[in-house]
């Protein structure tokens, strides 16, 4: 049995098409319920630090504690994301106010909040799936060697409502909740091809840290029955580097907004495969066995 993993936003989504609504949305409860200030002052700043992080997008990275868990040019709601945070921690006004609204964090206040931000508005904006999300679902649902399961950062209560709307919700199971981003400095993960060592230079100017406690045990946990597992996702560090560490094939599939350095690292890995076209996700796995019997020699 092959267990197909696929990330929900941005494989399974048009997540470009809502980055935006996401950004507005995220700022005007920042601007009302916790800066307290006017939603186009806000609003104008969050663009002027856009425009930073696309300037020099390796050196401004979603981090948390301490660790880098993504670099901000991986995804359009990575950027969002990132953008947000950098602006939060370099106004030191904002700062504060976001710390006193968040004065027991899980993280740090910024991270709370943009995760707490980030959850509550994605749950209600509209989505757009891709065109061919559904066929590809119905395809695998099918095969007798092939179970979907769809992987996400957010509970799994969300992810379902939307899969219902394709009428497969009682067909794919939900690994909800992993937590990709969860970063653990003392989390004792070694890989043989890179040593002691838990960073993986993967280009000039990216290294990703493996250091994922919770996304390793959900993967982990995965594969206990013996099944072989496939990652597929729209961005590579949050749900992408790590498989690939683990010995499990990585399948990025490209977006308009993947980066060259993303598409080369899995490209050049010989466990990654591009995928140009969701719809190619079938086809790509029947070329599994011999990639995995070439990784095997």
């Amino acid at each position: 049995m092959i267990k197909v993993i696929i990330d929900f936003d941005g494989t399974l989504t048009a997540e470009e098409e809502q980055a935006g609504l996401l950004a507005e949305a995220m700022l005007a409860s920042l601007a009302d319920d916790i800066l307290g200030v006017p939603r186009a002052k806000l609003t104008a700043e969050y663009q002027a630090t856009r425009a930073q992080l696309e300037q020099n997008p390796h050196q401004y990275r979603w981090e948390v504690n301490g660790l880098v868990a993504s670099y901000c040019d991986e995804g359009a709601f990575i950027l969002n994301t990132t953008t947000v945070q950098t602006l939060l921690k370099e106004n030191p006004t904002y700062l504060r106010a976001v710390q006193a609204a968040y004065p027991h964090p899980e993280y740090d206040a910024v991270i709370d909040c943009t995760n707490e931000l980030f959850h509550r508005h994605t749950a209600v904006l509209p989505l757009t799936f891709r065109p061919t999300a559904k066929q590809v679902l119905a395809e695998l649902i099918e095969h007798p060697q092939r179970r979907p399961i769809i992987l996400t950062n957010s509970l799994g209560d969300k992810v379902k409502r939307h899969i219902e709307k394709l009428g497969l919700a009682d067909k794919v199971n939900i690994l909800g909740d992993t937590r990709q981003y969860e970063m653990d400095p003392d989390c004792p993960c070694h890989f043989p091809t890179l040593g002691q060592s838990s960073i993986w230079p993967v280009a000039e100017d990216h290294e990703i840290d493996l250091r994922r406690p919770d996304y390793y045990q959900a993967l982990h946990d995965a594969a206990s029955d013996g099944s072989q597992l496939v990652v597929v996702a729209d961005t590579f560090s949050l749900p992408g580097a790590l498989p690939l560490m683990m010995g499990i094939p990585f399948l990025l599939t490209r977006t308009v907004y993947t980066p060259d350095w993303c598409l080369q690292v899995v490209q050049e890995h010989n466990l990654g495969i591009i995928l140009d076209d969701l719809a190619d996700l079938p086809a790509a796995l029947d070329t599994l066995p011999v990639l995995l019997n070439r990784n095997a020699e």
